[in-house]
């Protein structure tokens, strides 16, 4: 019924479970899960997790925050990386210039490589971007203009202006539990408007866990609760919400369609 568009099975707070994360995910309804990774030294267990559960999928990249650490991780190797039957995406990559946990030319840099790799594949790249709109959505417009890729914007808590743009380059925008708290009434309205074919929802588990979960670790399962939230939000029933963004993210992810 659900696809849990993002999540990190092999991080603290699932990884020691995760056995009972997935049972408890397919009980409340989830039918697959794309398992991220944001480190090259996390691909071997991403990939290995896919490789054991069937409604499991994988990514390769490098997240913003680790791309002073990855300078030796390019395009090549994200290639051949992705040939893996299981690998169905490309990053988390992108810009976060909240934390500055990486230089900005790294990241901008290795940005544009998890972009190029996405070209070459044919396979989505998941975009984290944070306090960083008009860098990310110049890169992505500069690159989009060498030639086309597809993609999404993960965990989206950008302006409605910058979902604008976005959508005008042809991405997705994934919805996570923020969607669902108190303060997020600018999100709530971006989300409303959000276009049925372009939407997708995720958990970014085990973080950010949504109403009423709050406090707890997030799980896959969890998607249920946020995608209960969105549907009442723009007026969608759960099964017509539910179907629509299963949809989107077997057209995205293609590779898990085959």
């Amino acid at each position: 019924m659900f696809v849990d568009s993002h999540c990190h099975l092999n991080y603290k707070g699932l990884v020691e479970d995760q056995a009972g994360v997935l049972e408890r995910a397919r009980a409340a309804g989830v039918d697959a899960m794309l398992n991220i990774s944001t480190r090259a030294s996390e691909w071997d267990e991403v990939i290995g997790a896919a490789e054991r559960e069937t409604d499991v999928w994988a990514s390769v990249g490098i997240h913003p925050h680790d791309a002073d650490t990855h300078e030796n991780v390019e395009t090549e190797t994200l290639v051949e990386r992705a040939k893996h039957p299981r690998v169905v995406a490309i990053g988390e990559s992108g810009l976060d210039f909240y934390y500055d946990r990486s230089d900005r030319d790294r990241q901008r840099a290795s940005f544009r490589s998890h972009i190029a790799a996405a070209r070459e594949t044919g396979l989505p790249i998941i975009v984290h971007t944070r306090e960083a709109e008009e860098d990310t959505h110049a890169i992505l417009a500069e690159e989009m203009g060498k030639g086309p890729f597809t993609g999404v914007i993960h965990c989206f808590t950008a302006s409605a202006d910058f979902a604008q743009k976005a959508l005008g380059l042809g991405l997705y925008i994934s919805i996570s539990g923020i969607v669902t708290f108190k303060n997020a009434k600018d999100l709530q309205e971006t989300a409303r408007a959000i276009p049925g074919e372009r939407l997708l929802i995720e958990t970014d588990s085990p973080f950010l866990a949504p109403v009423p979960h709050r406090g707890k670790p997030c799980e896959p399962a969890f998607v249920a609760d946020t995608a209960r939230f969105l549907a009442a939000l723009r007026g969608d029933t759960l099964e017509a919400l539910a179907a629509t963004t299963s949809a989107n993210f077997y057209a995205l992810f293609h590779k898990a369609a085959q």
